[in-house]
């Protein structure tokens, strides 16, 4: 095969099938051998719906992936950051650069953004292949003391840069972050490097909370599932000797968690809703009017994100090894996205074609 791709064409539907190796035509390309591909829940939300909204064509299906890592083997006559044979991560949607949002820095909220393994429509081709092709400025060349496997985690570090970034997070606050999945965690971790007091993680699951007190050596809340949100916000504040909090961080994506990080924070107080659940929830809008709360949504990862998850890892501000789980063969990648659906370990990989 040229390029071993990995293609869905529905819910539990996945083969390996050979794509023709992308050409470099733009100026600005770049041709990178992938490495490692992360597993992430979007990719679970394909494996058993064969979508997020839009689902997969069944005919035509899409190259899934794209949490990414690789190798630049080609680029195009006006690539002058990049060369052949260095290691990158990749920042896997390229906009259009034209609109009023690209214009603006807010290139991630494009219309016409061509994300990795969407399908559209038009679809976009996912990382999960031998060979893909993307834009100089969306590589980003890691150093020596990161390693590939690492560097697949460039990419939700991001988001959880962007998350607090979002958040506004300042030295001193208090910070609570529902839901200690990888995202959870890797918020977290941002928020104390941005100076956080104290960052309080929630879960329901007694294993993720042991791994996040090891991992982080943060506080964690096991709420209770038999009790409404109110009861469980105030036993979370009587736990920790709290009155409130400064900042909360859902990613979760759960109703009851939206609605108890609505009622820990102080008036005036900061809502970042990080976590992709239901389109349609319960939330206690008269809550965020009474305490005049600013609540934001976050979405991926914008101008700058890539670049300060990178200098974290490379620094050693945020240990990302310690979060990968398992290595799955290319031709296992459904092994791999059945793992993460079960809850098995925190973030699992799959190696590139060798």
């Amino acid at each position: 095969m040229q390029n071993p791709s990995i293609v869905l064409y529905g819910a539990g539907s996945a083969k390996v099938e050979d794509k023709p190796i992308p050409e470099i035509l733009q100026a600005h390309d770049v041709l990178v051998q992938i490495a490692f591909v992360g597993v992430c829940g979007s990719d679970v939300h394909f494996w058993n719906e064969g979508g997020i909204g839009n689902h997969v064509d069944r005919e035509s299906g899409i190259v899934m992936g794209h949490e990414a890592s690789g190798i630049v083997t080609s680029i195009g006559t006006a690539v002058t950051d990049i060369q052949v044979g260095d290691r990158v991560a990749i920042e896997p949607g390229l906009p259009c650069r034209h609109c009023k949002p690209c214009k603006a820095g807010t290139y991630h909220l494009c219309k016409n953004i061509e994300f990795a393994a969407s399908p559209g429509p038009p679809a976009t081709p996912g990382t999960l292949c031998k060979y893909y092709k993307t834009a100089e400025d969306f590589v980003y060349k890691i150093p020596e003391n990161i390693s590939l496997e690492e560097a697949v985690l460039v990419e939700p570090t991001s988001v959880a840069v962007h998350s607090v970034k979002l958040g506004d997070v300042r030295p001193g606050e208090t910070v609570v972050v529902m839901g200690s999945g990888t995202i959870g965690l890797l918020c977290a971790a941002v928020a104390k490097e941005f100076g956080a007091h104290r960052v309080i993680l929630v879960d329901i699951l007694d294993t993720k909370l042991e791994f996040a007190r090891n991992y982080l050596e943060c506080e964690t809340f096991r709420p209770s599932t038999d009790a409404d949100a109110e009861t469980n916000a105030t036993s979370l504040l009587s736990t920790f000797g709290l009155a409130e909090v400064d900042t909360v961080i859902e990613a979760s994506g759960a109703a009851s968690s939206i609605e108890t990080g609505i009622n820990i924070l102080r008036k005036g107080g900061k809502y970042v809703q990080t976590g992709i659940g239901r389109r349609k929830v319960e939330f206690p809008i008269a809550l965020v009017g009474e305490k005049e709360l600013v609540v934001k949504g976050c979405f991926r990862y914008s101008s700058g994100d890539y670049e300060l998850a990178v200098s974290l890892l490379s620094r050693g501000s945020i240990d990302v090894k310690s979060l990968i789980s398992s290595t799955s063969p290319f031709e296992d990648a459904t092994v791999a996205w059945e793992k993460t659906k079960k809850g098995e370990g925190i973030k699992n990989l799959i190696r590139g074609v060798l």
